[in-house]
Order: C-alpha cells, then sequence, then structure tokens
C-alpha cells in the first residue's frame, strides 16, 4: 500500500457520517457483531481474569457486550460501561446473565465499585487520541479498582502495521446479516500520520440502499509509553504477553493498582 495516497474524497452516496468519539449510530450497531466475526482474542483477556480469580470485574469500552456476557457466564459481577447508547441497546437486548450491569459512560467516570479488575480490550486503548484523555481513562479506572485490583488492557504494535492488515482482510467484503438482509462494507485507510491512523468504513444496506459511513482514528501506543503511563497514573506493570493466535502483533499486558 502506498501511504502517500491514502487520502481519500468523501463518497457522493454516504447519506449519515459518524465520528468515532461516541458512536451511537443504531443501524452501525445492529450490524456490529456481525462485522467484527469470530472474537478469539477476547477469550485471551478472559483466560486473565480466570488466572487472578477475579470476582467483581468492570469492562470498560463494552461495546455490544460480547466479553460481559463471556464473563458473566462464570458467575462474576460484571460492570459493562459504554457511551454508546446504541451499542448498549443492542447488549441489553441479547439476554446477557443477571450478573451484567449496563452503564451509558466512560473510562473517566467509572463507578467506585472495588473491582477486582478492569478490563480494556486493545481496540478501546486505541481509541483514546489526547494524552490527557488517556490519563482521565487511567485515572478513572484507578478509582474503580479496589486497593490491589488489576488493570488487564492490550495494545497493537505499530511496527506490524496492522492498519495494512486490516484494511486487507475485509472477506467477504458483504454479509447476509439476521434480520436485516445484506450489508455491504467498504473500509479504506484514509489517513496515517503515526501514530494516528485514520479510518473509513461505510456500510450500505440493501433493504432501502442507504449508506452510513464511519470515519475514525485510532492511536497505537507502544509498550514504553504504556509503562511510563501506568507508573504515573498509580499502577505497577506486572506482565506482558502475546495474545494467542495473533503473535507479534497484540498483546495484553496486567497492571497493579498500587497505593
Amino acid at each position: 500500500m502506498d501511504e502517500s495516497s491514502l487520502v481519500r474524497t468523501p463518497f457522493d452516496a454516504i447519506v449519515d457520517a459518524v465520528p468515532y468519539a461516541i458512536v451511537d449510530h443504531p443501524r452501525i450497531a445492529s450490524i456490529h457483531d456481525a462485522f467484527e466475526g469470530q472474537r478469539d482474542d477476547l477469550l485471551a483477556y478472559a483466560a486473565v481474569v480466570d488466572e487472578l480469580n477475579a470476582r467483581v470485574v468492570l469492562d470498560v469500552g463494552c461495546g455490544t457486550g460480547t466479553l460481559a456476557e463471556l464473563l458473566a457466564r462464570e458467575r462474576r459481577t460484571v460492570v459493562a460501561i459504554d457511551p454508546s447508547e446504541a451499542f448498549l441497546a443492542v447488549a441489553k437486548a441479547k439476554g446477557a446473565p443477571s450478573g451484567v450491569t449496563w452503564l451509558h459512560g466512560d473510562a473517566a467516570n467509572a463507578p467506585e465499585v472495588g473491582a477486582d479488575l478492569a478490563v480494556l480490550t486493545a481496540n478501546v486503548v486505541e481509541v483514546f487520541l489526547t494524552d490527557e484523555d488517556w490519563a482521565a481513562a487511567l485515572t478513572g479506572i484507578r478509582r474503580a479498582l479496589r486497593p490491589g485490583g488489576f488493570l488487564v488492557s492490550g495494545i497493537r504494535h505499530l511496527d506490524r502495521r496492522v492498519w495494512v492488515d486490516r484494511a486487507a482482510d475485509i472477506v467477504p467484503a458483504a454479509l447476509d446479516v439476521p434480520g436485516i438482509g445484506r450489508v455491504q462494507d467498504r473500509l479504506e485507510v484514509t489517513a496515517v500520520n503515526l501514530p494516528l491512523v485514520s479510518f473509513r468504513d461505510t456500510y450500505t444496506f440493501a433493504a432501502d440502499g442507504a449508506a452510513v459511513a464511519w470515519e475514525y482514528t485510532l492511536r497505537f501506543r507502544e509498550r514504553p509509553e504504556i509503562e511510563s503511563d501506568l507508573t504515573d497514573h498509580g499502577f505497577r506493570l506486572q506482565d506482558f504477553r502475546d495474545v494467542p493466535g495473533h503473535p507479534g502483533c497484540e498483546v495484553i499486558f496486567i497492571a497493579e493498582r498500587v497505593d
């Protein structure tokens, strides 16, 4: 891919454009799980939760609730928080176990629940674009944890240029989504200004021909930056480990709240 030619002009057919900051669009939320596919990375996070015997878990950026539902199956108490009401509506409609509490909000205002563990998947870490927003998230998460509680999160490495893999990995480009019909996805990388990378997902719904564009920017953080930020915000890093199936691409880090 020639990164010098990545900036695109908008599609004339787009009838709605949604920024990443709060992806609060019902049509995007309704098809999100179908296009995400098999989230095998979530099993790695769940395994760490088991390893640390966490019984009260804060799921930050829970989205449509796939991880929260997985964790609650083991009779855990899960507090799942997300800034998107549309995504939360999808999560609630799944009928997750009774141990899940769904909250509208973000990491900075996470409730003080005395959680044993807070989890942020790598794709959630990437939405914090500024140092200020990331610092506020770490502060809020630390406040939500009990003393000695754990933060389990992930990052994807810049040197693997994962945005190129992602742009190439839209197979199939169209899916038949139950209850919605055929939906086509066109993914573009629109700008690369490391550590920031911008994307546009355009979903076209065959049922009525409507197209919805999801335009967003992600920030890719590296291990030295994460280590420094954790120390500055009251955490002690314990481990970095590869996500099975994603060696050298995505890693999970485990940090303990220190007092």
